[in-house]
């Protein structure tokens, strides 16, 4: 199926974007006027772009349905400063309320049940609910454009970063696993990161990888092993040797047992090997899988 983007609406384009690009992160922004009155709102146009400077932009885009502006936008534009309020689990309902188009001057604080906190640098108030923070100065507004549906970046400077401790771990550092992150997706979807569905995927360290397209191409071209194991298996840096020392019972039974028959056995070493990796024990799914060669 293609979609062209020549020949269909604002509004359809979103709706496909909305889906396809997710899940995003949710900056829930507290921002106030010259004249003194707050905005709270989320968005979910938003990430982090760079480390030094700390940069995190988000886009407050012109409504697709009458293209008029956000509160949001015109505050930062009268003060260049924002609170940046993570957005987790037990807040998000209260967010997503806070979303709702109230007139100007109206305190979304108030009205999504929210505690203002002062800030340490800038004038927006923080949420005190939120675990994390960001007090940011806006550095630049960038539009994309005039039209209903145009992003206005909105570039943040990180000043300071206020963190909960209760999502610390004995490191000191943020715990992935203490901190019940939402995201959105498509139309009303949104997603929780909990430990039911954190997982782990090893960082390429400073020496490459072989690649996919170095494994044997028994390894290779398996019907069994997926592109998820074949990446893993192309994740070190040189072919490993057999271990002569490697004492694995199940191994010991495949071979003892499916020996006779060279296309069986390697079926059943390959599925063993699949197992492992999704264990995540890549250099004993290697031991497997060299054992058939």
């Amino acid at each position: 199926m293609l979609i062209d983007f020549s020949k269909i609406g604002t509004a359809e384009k979103q709706q496909w974007l909305n889906h396809a690009v997710a899940p995003r992160p949710i900056c829930f922004a507290s921002t106030i006027d010259k004249e003194g009155n707050v905005n709270l709102s989320p968005f979910s146009f938003f990430n982090l772009f760079s480390s030094q400077p700390p940069i995190v932009i988000f886009s407050p885009a012109r409504r697709v349905r009458d293209n008029t502006t956000k509160h949001t936008l015109q505050n930062v534009q009268e003060v260049p400063e924002c609170v940046i309020n993570i957005v987790d689990y037990d807040m998000v309902q209260q967010a997503s309320l806070a979303s709702c188009e109230f007139p100007k001057g109206v305190d979304e604080f108030v009205k999504a049940g929210f505690t203002k906190e002062p800030a340490s640098v800038v004038k927006p108030p923080m949420v005190k609910e939120a675990k994390i923070k960001l007090e940011c100065k806006v550095n630049e507004v960038k539009s994309l454009g005039e039209e209903g549906g145009a992003g206005q970046l909105v570039i943040a400077e990180v000043i300071c970063m206020h963190v909960d401790e209760s999502i610390l771990g004995d490191d000191g550092k943020i715990d992935q696993r203490k901190l019940s992150l939402v995201a959105r997706l498509g139309g009303d979807w949104y997603c929780k990161v909990d430990e039911t569905n954190l997982f782990k995927v090893p960082k390429p360290n400073t020496q490459l990888g072989i690649g996919v397209d170095a494994l044997p191409a028994g390894i290779r071209n398996s019907p069994i092993l997926t592109g998820n194991h074949l990446g893993m298996l192309g994740n070190i840096h040189e072919l490993p040797a057999i271990n002569p020392a490697f004492d694995d019972a199940q191994l010991k039974n495949i071979i003892q047992y499916f020996s006779i028959n060279p296309g069986e056995m390697e079926n059943e070493l390959h599925k063993y090997a699949a197992t492992l990796l999704n264990q995540g024990k890549v250099a004993e799914a290697w031991q497997v899988l060299l054992a058939g060669d």
